[in-house]
């Protein structure tokens, strides 16, 4: 996400690093960068427009002339107000009220209001420990009710069933019901949706708010609609009382736009992010993190949260000790590492969040078709070869490649990254990571100043 926007911005800040001097050309030069960024990015022009004229204001003041680094104070000034559009904080759901809570779950039919419905009650009970009952109050679509219950399944949740032939609002009635009876903390109620905004579906809606009273209604988005979406967001902005946003596929959205106008389109805050189809794909939305993301300043704190959930631990304790007790890092330890990082979403998702890399850096390195070729080459090896890879001569590679569907200088290649990885490793047993990163230290790209 924010790929295109990120890439544009990240030039325009690197061409303001270091500036002792920061005149009304170099203002005007990087607005009209920026500007041009968030258009192409499809951020509502209103948006744009109010963006540009906030920054402005701050950036010909005393604020960035006065300062010893003009040009970070300027790109302090870009980043803050690019918090300020997405909601300023992070804000999390406000479930206390008198069980059950109640989420409604509003939004166009394919923005992905179902799977966000499970998704969501996975993260409640994970997360927050809470009970979970679900309900579909979709009569219209064929097999809305039967993949709410599939979805549900999968995320641990209650399911109240529901029928075609029945009303929403009597829907909702029963599973409120339902839901105090067991003694249930939350309760998803998932609405329909239609392709496009109508009056029927948003009085329908609507008096699912009036009735059930909710402690959230969650506007659920397709972050790759582009201006679709905006004109969705103000629809139901006007409609509903929204209290949060949902952001849907954003691992398919290269510009981001959506997520930088729904904000201020809705006045609803973005609570959380959508990625992939599995149940485990939702993000908490942090609009500072997001932003030095935006600017290519990386993400460390996300990083270090999604390591730490994501990570094995166990696994990862006995590579260490493995490495200290000096038994190498072979091929099958590779295969362990390069699973431990499709877990984490992938190597675009880390490097996403790296600071000082800029978008293009993936199309120079290792792309996920990459990693999966790896893991193909390393499954058509035996369990010697994996363990022993110097054993790997020329009639091995040949029958490696040809089990793996590669061609031999794939596995050469990957080889060599293996041996590469190796050396790193056994520095690190000694010691050397924190050599390494006392001299990375100097190094790290600079951030905004505090």
């Amino acid at each position: 996400m924010f790929d295109n926007l990120s890439d544009r911005l990240s030039q325009a800040r690197a061409s303001l690093l270091g500036k002792g001097r920061i005149t009304e050309d170099n203002v005007r030069d990087t607005l009209r960068q920026v500007r041009m960024a968030l258009l192409e990015a499809d951020v509502a022009l209103p948006v744009v427009k109010s963006f540009i004229d906030r920054v402005k204001e701050r950036a010909v003041g005393a604020e960035v002339t006065s300062s010893l680094t003009p040009g970070q104070a300027l790109i302090k000034i870009i980043h803050d107000e690019l918090v300020e559009v997405m909601g300023a904080e992070s804000k999390g759901l406000e479930l206390r009220a008198q069980p059950p809570a109640v989420i409604l779950m509003a939004g166009l039919q394919g923005a992905g209001k179902t799977t966000t419905t499970g998704k969501l009650a996975r993260w409640l009970r994970e997360k927050d420990k809470k009970s979970v009952m679900v309900t579909s109050a979709d009569v219209y679509r064929p097999a809305a009710i039967l993949q709410l219950e599939r979805v549900a399944e999968q995320a641990g949740a209650r399911f109240h069933p529901s029928q075609q032939d029945e009303t929403p609002l009597a829907i909702a009635e029963a599973a409120l019901e339902a839901a105090r009876l067991a003694l249930v903390d939350v309760l998803i109620v998932d609405t329909a949706g239609r392709l496009h905004v109508d009056d029927a579906m948003m009085t329908e809606v609507r008096a699912l708010q009036d009735h059930l009273t909710p402690a959230e209604t969650l506007f659920v988005v397709d972050s790759m609609a582009g201006q679709d979406a905006v004109h969705a967001a103000r629809a139901f902005g006007e409609t509903l009382d929204l209290t949060g946003v949902v952001l849907t596929k954003t691992d398919g959205d290269a510009r981001g736009g959506v997520a930088l106008s729904v904000r201020q389109i809705t006045g609803a805050p973005i609570k959380f992010l959508g990625v992939g189809e599995k149940l485990d794909g939702l993000e908490a939305f942090h609009p500072e993190r997001v932003a030095s993301r935006i600017l290519g300043m990386g993400d460390v704190v996300s990083l270090v949260e999604q390591v730490e959930e994501k990570v094995d631990r166990d696994q990862a304790e006995k590579l260490a000790r493995k490495l200290k007790k000096g038994k190498g890092f072979d091929l099958a330890d590779l295969k362990e590492q390069i699973s431990q990082m499709q877990a984490m979403g992938g190597l675009s998702a880390l490097m996403d969040k790296m600071p000082g890399l800029p978008p293009q850096a993936m199309k120079a390195g290792m792309g996920e078709k990459e990693l999966k070729r790896q893991v193909a080459i390393i499954d058509s090896m035996t369990p010697r070869e994996r363990r022993f890879p110097k054993l790997i001569d020329g009639s091995r590679k040949r029958r490696i490649a040809a089990g793996s569907g590669t061609q031999v200088q794939d596995v050469n290649r990957l080889l060599k990254q293996h041996a590469q990885m190796a050396r790193m490793m056994k520095k690190f047993s000694k010691g050397g990571l924190a050599k390494m990163m006392r001299a990375m230290k100097g190094r790290m790209p600079p951030g905004f100043p505090g």
